[in-house]
């Protein structure tokens, strides 16, 4: 009886474990974009090169998926060479000491139809705080090589103070140079691995 029990929950465990989809990130089709307010009149906007990813999920509507996500932080850039070293430096990133960016998943939940709500885990500068990101689900498709695809759209902001971005000045009007709001969008496409 024992064997029986034993050979019943192998047979279990083992077709959950097929049920599960791994996912990458189309590197071609995919990417990582913010702004944030400047001098008031203006936004600085710019992008991440340089991002990878996984997604786990057993459900074909990504509903229980478990999503591992890393930026590299030397590949940010908003196309101008001395605001992105100044980026690069203390005042901002420290990118030597904290080369990555990384956000766990913890929840992502069906809203209605193609809206999702992504919540999870966010670290900057070895600073991790929750956060939560609005998505569209673009649905799956196979492309001519045969690879099933899906695309996401991400948006969500924080607050750069929470993650030690602190440096700021002052315009002649008293206003701050650059604001402590940053809005993030990704456009990901992933690609079926296993």
């Amino acid at each position: 009886m024992k064997k029986v029990i034993l050979f019943a929950f192998f047979i279990a465990t083992t077709s959950v474990q097929a049920q599960t989809s791994t996912w990458g990130v189309d590197k071609n089709n995919s990417n990582m974009q913010f702004e944030v307010d400047y001098m008031l009149m203006s936004e600085a906007t710019g992008v991440v090169k340089v991002f990878d990813g996984s997604v786990l999920s057993n459900k074909e509507d990504f509903t229980d998926a478990q999503i591992l996500f890393n930026a590299d932080v030397k590949s940010l850039t908003t196309y101008n060479d001395m605001r992105d070293e100044h980026l690069m430096s203390d005042e901002f990133f420290n990118a030597e000491k904290y080369p990555k960016m990384t956000f766990k998943s913890t929840s992502f939940k069906k809203i209605k139809d193609n809206k999702y709500e992504l919540k999870g885990d966010l670290t900057i500068r070895d600073v991790t705080k929750a956060v939560t990101f609005e998505v569209i689900y673009g649905g799956q498709y196979k492309d001519k090589q045969g690879n099933t695809k899906a695309g996401f759209k991400a948006k969500g902001s924080i607050n750069r103070l929470d993650y030690n971005l602190k440096w700021n000045s002052l315009m002649d009007t008293g206003a701050p140079i650059v604001g402590n709001e940053v809005r993030i969008s990704v456009n990901l496409i992933l690609i079926k691995l296993k």
